[in-house]
């Protein structure tokens, strides 16, 4: 057990160091390690006084992560609780954190001042199956108050006859009442607000076994509440199911979908993304998408890995995408699983990676605004 513990920290701190010298951000940019050992780093949530609450997956547990002197190193993590049902998403409103586990999202009161003192729990909403295949959530609070949680589909390719599955729900957190707000959703892990719409965008997992480079990953917007993203009939804009889409004209008379705004490669698994609303980085950022590609499992040889940005036109439309984040993947290698990405006060990035349990820190030093 011993070797093994030793084995274990050898190839985190050896992946770590790779990883760094290894590192490809934009000119003027340069990234560093922001936390260590922040087991199984997922989605991160900022508080008020900026501590960084990180939930986890497979450890079933939820950290706090503290920079005390705001030098931009963590000082300290520390564990909040533990024992939870895969608790990768978490979100942060009025002084409370509210934790999305697989079948029920609950709160702890003014977390600021309790993460060290074995903090209680409530539950606030457990209308949400209980299946853990995709069934770990994000979560993040709306414009309009509501907390946001996807429900993926249990399956590689599906039909449930549970219809909670394949959706994204708004809960309203004082009462208890939801909403669906986009169905044909097969695994959204990561979604934001457009600053100037307030339409919610939101990436989608896409299905595996049909090939290496089928069907794309997505990037979705949504206009209007409840409308239909194509699972399991249509991937991105134009892949036909070979199991489902027959059955398309039956099940969807109208054989309508709203397109993805943007196509990934396929398997790139994107995850977290947030619009940039900074003003460290230089002015062509400006309300520009980050995601977050956690990688590829399903492929032949391994792609994704790695933070892209997207730009976007006068009108909101994204028409590029470019790498901003690179070298968690070193030829077939894996250095690490970016998961995550928030913007700290100052307008720099960090980008949790649960394959090695690090945060990064991204951060702009160039002259040019």
């Amino acid at each position: 057990m011993i070797n093994q513990i030793k084995l274990a920290l050898f190839t985190l701190l050896y992946a770590t160091v790779t990883f760094v010298h290894s590192a490809e951000v934009p000119k003027g940019f340069q990234i560093d390690v922001f936390a260590s050992e922040v087991e199984g780093a997922r989605q991160m949530a900022l508080s008020k006084t900026g501590i960084i609450y990180v939930g986890s997956m497979r450890a079933g547990k939820v950290h706090a992560v503290i920079d005390s002197d705001g030098d931009f190193k963590a000082d300290k993590t520390v564990l909040v609780m533990d024992g939870l049902n895969l608790p990768s998403g978490l979100a942060y409103k009025d002084g409370d954190l509210y934790i999305a586990e697989v079948d029920q999202v609950i709160r702890i009161k003014d977390i600021d001042t309790s993460y060290d003192k074995s903090p209680k729990s409530e539950v606030v909403y457990d209308n949400l199956p209980d299946k853990s295949h995709h069934g770990w959530k994000y979560t993040k609070f709306g414009p309009d108050g509501r907390l946001y949680v996807p429900i993926g589909v249990p399956c590689n390719i599906c039909l449930s006859e549970d219809k909670r599955f394949g959706t994204i729900v708004a809960i309203d957190v004082t009462n208890g009442e939801s909403e669906v707000v986009a169905n044909g959703v097969r695994n959204s892990v990561g979604f934001d607000w457009d600053p100037k719409t307030k339409h919610l965008w939101f990436t989608d997992n896409g299905r595996d076994m049909m090939g290496d480079d089928v069907p794309p990953c997505e990037l979705n917007q949504v206009s209007e509440a409840g409308q239909f993203f194509g699972f399991p009939y249509v991937h991105g804009k134009a892949v036909k199911d070979p199991k489902f889409y027959k059955r398309f004209a039956n099940d969807r008379p109208k054989m309508d979908f709203v397109e993805p705004a943007w196509e990934f490669q396929a398997h790139v698994a994107p995850l977290g993304m947030l619009f940039y609303q900074g003003e460290q980085f230089p002015k062509e950022y400006q309300n520009s998408i980050f995601v977050a590609q956690h990688g590829s499992w399903n492929r032949s040889s391994k792609v994704g890995y790695k933070v892209v940005n997207l730009q976007r036109d006068e009108q909101g439309k994204v028409v590029s995408q470019t790498d901003f984040a690179t070298g968690w993947l070193d030829g077939e290698e894996t250095l690490g699983r970016p998961a995550d990405v928030i913007m700290l006060s100052d307008g720099s990035l960090l980008i949790s990676d649960d394959g090695f349990s690090k945060i990064y820190r991204v951060s702009y030093n160039g002259s040019a605004k």
